[in-house]
C-alpha cells in the first residue's frame, strides 16, 4: 500500500480546512490575505521614494484594501507610480469584495454557481432576498466599469488642462477609483480643498461615491424597475433615506461652519459656500474626500460628522458605517414601540422583526468596538479626546477623514486603527458570526420579567 507524503498529506488538509470555511470567515481571511499581499506589494523598493517601514506598508495596505483612505505618509508624494497603481488594486479589490472576483473564477471554470458560493456572495453584498445573486454580481461589474469610464472621462475635463494628458488622465482615474470604491485616498497633500468651489469637481465626485455607496442591489433594483412604486422596499427606504440624510446635513454643516473663517467663512461667494457645504455633508458617510480643512472645523461640526460617519452608506456597497437601512430600520422600530405598535410600518410594508433584531444587534456590536478602540487609543496616545474619536470611528466606519491625528499615531495607535479598519469592513456581525458556533435553540425556557427604563 502506498502512503501519501507528509506535504500531500498537509496539503490535502489545508484543502479540507479551506473549503469548511463558513462564507463570513472567508470574507474576513480574503481582506486579511489581501492586506497581507498589499504589505509586500508597497515594500517593494519602486513603490515608493523614500523607505517605506513595515508598518507604514500594513498600515496604507489595510487602509487601500478596507476602502478607508486614512494614511500615514503622503500619498502623492511618498509612493511612486507604481506604488499608487498597487494602491488602486488593493482599493478595486477591496471595494467590490474579494469573494465577488473569486466567485466570477469559479462560474468560468465551473459553469454555475453552488449553493456555498451563492452564500459567499450574499454575504459579500448583504444580499438576503431569494433571487439570482448572479444578476446583481453582474450588474455590479457592469455599473462599476461605466461608472468609472464616466468619472474619469468627466474629471479629465479639469485634470488634463491642469496637469496635461499623462498626469491629468491618471489623476482622473486614480480619484475616479477611490472615489466610487468610498476610499478617500487623494493625490494632493490638502486633498480636494484647492476645489471647494468648483462645481465640476463638487458634482462628479459626490456622483461617484454616492452610486458606490447606495449599494449594488438598489442599482440593479432601480435599473430593473425604473418606477418608485415597483421598488423593493429597501431601495425606497435607502433612496428617500439618503435624500432626507443628506440634505439635513448640508443644512447643519451651512449654518455651523458659515461663520468659520477657517472652512466656509473663507470661500468668496455664497456658490463657492454652497458647493462645500454640499461636498462636506455627503463625504463622511464613508467617501473620506475633503474640501473644507477637517482639522479647522467647528468641534459641534466634528461631532456631527461622527454621527454621519457611523450611519454609513448602503449595504452590500462599498461603504462602511452601520449602513444607513440599518439607522432607518432602529428609527422605526423605536417609532413604532413609541406608538404602540408590534411592528413597523413604512411605504405600505411592515419590517420583519428579525431584521429589527440583526440592526440592533449590529448598533450594538458597532457601538462596542468603537467604544473600544477609542477607550484604547487613550491610553496609548496623547491627543485631544475629539481628534481620537474622530479618527477612530473614520477608521471603524471606513471612512479615512481625518483631523491630523493619524500622521501622529504611536505604533500601538496605528495598530489599533489598523484593527478597526478590518473589523469595521467586514462588519461587526461578520465577526460575530465568525467567532461564534450558532445553533439551534433544543431548549425553551420560561420568560422572566426584567425592569429597564
Amino acid at each position: 500500500m502506498i502512503q501519501a507524503s507528509p506535504g500531500l498529506e498537509l496539503l490535502q488538509r489545508v484543502k479540507t480546512q479551506v473549503l469548511g470555511l463558513t462564507p463570513p470567515q472567508a470574507l474576513v481571511l480574503s481582506y486579511i490575505g489581501l492586506a497581507f499581499i498589499g504589505t509586500l506589494l508597497l515594500k517593494l523598493p519602486g513603490a515608493s521614494h523614500q523607505p517605506t517601514s513595515w508598518l507604514q506598508a500594513l498600515f496604507t495596505a489595510v487602509s487601500a484594501s478596507t476602502v478607508t483612505g486614512l494614511a500615514v505618509v503622503d500619498t502623492g508624494t511618498h509612493f511612486t507610480l507604481l506604488g499608487h497603481w498597487i494602491l488602486l488594486l488593493l482599493m478595486q479589490c477591496g471595494g467590490l469584495g474579494l469573494m465577488t472576483f473569486g466567485i466570477i473564477v469559479i462560474h468560468l471554470t465551473r459553469g454555475q454557481l453552488a449553493l456555498k458560493h451563492r452564500a459567499a456572495l450574499r454575504e459579500t453584498f448583504n444580499h438576503t432576498g431569494q433571487g439570482d445573486i448572479r444578476r446583481v454580481m453582474v450588474w455590479a461589474m457592469g455599473f462599476t466599469a461605466i461608472m468609472e469610464l464616466l468619472g474619469t472621462s468627466l474629471l479629465a475635463l479639469q485634470w488634463v488642462p491642469e496637469m496635461g494628458w499623462g498626469t491629468g488622465l491618471f489623476y482622473s482615474f486614480f480619484h475616479t477609483l477611490a472615489a466610487f470604491n468610498n476610499a478617500g485616498f487623494a493625490l494632493t497633500t490638502d486633498g480636494l480643498t484647492a476645489y471647494a468651489g468648483n462645481p465640476l469637481i463638487n458634482s462628479v465626485i459626490p456622483l461617484l461615491f454616492i452610486s458606490g455607496g447606495i449599494g449594488f442591489v438598489v442599482i440593479a433594483d432601480i435599473i430593473g424597475k425604473r418606477r418608485f412604486r415597483h421598488f423593493a422596499l429597501h431601495t425606497k427606504l435607502m433612496l428617500v433615506g439618503t435624500l432626507i440624510i443628506n440634505t439635513i446635513a448640508m443644512i447643519v454643516i451651512l449654518v455651523l461652519e458659515y461663520g468659520n473663517p477657517a472652512t466656509l467663512g473663507a470661500l468668496p461667494d455664497w456658490s463657492a459656500k454652497l458647493w462645500a457645504a454640499w461636498f462636506q455633508a455627503v463625504a463622511p458617510r464613508s467617501a473620506g474626500f475633503n474640501t473644507l480643512d477637517i482639522g479647522a472645523i467647528f468641534p459641534s461640526t466634528a461631532f456631527f460628522i461622527i454621527g454621519l460617519m457611523f450611519i454609513g452608506g448602503g449595504s452590500g456597497s462599498t461603504a462602511g458605517g452601520i449602513k444607513l437601512s440599518t439607522f432607518i430600520v432602529a428609527l422605526l422600530a423605536t417609532w413604532a414601540f413609541l406608538r404602540g405598535r408590534e411592528r413597523p410600518v413604512v411605504f405600505g410594508r411592515s419590517i420583519r422583526l428579525d431584521i429589527i433584531r440583526k440592526s440592533l444587534a449590529i448598533i450594538v456590536i458597532s457601538l462596542l468596538y468603537v467604544s473600544t478602540g477609542i477607550f484604547l487609543l487613550t491610553i496609548t496616545e496623547k491627543g485631544d479626546f475629539l481628534d481620537l474619536t474622530f479618527e477612530a470611528v473614520s477608521a471603524a466606519a471606513t471612512v479615512g477623514l481625518s483631523r491630523g491625528a493619524t500622521l501622529h499615531l504611536s505604533a500601538a495607535g496605528q495598530g489599533i486603527i489598523i484593527a478597526l479598519m478590518l473589523i469595521g469592513r467586514v462588519g461587526p456581525l461578520t465577526i460575530a458570526f465568525t467567532l461564534a458556533n450558532v445553533r439551534g435553540e433544543n431548549i425553551q425556557y420560561p420568560a422572566g420579567q426584567v425592569n429597564i427604563g
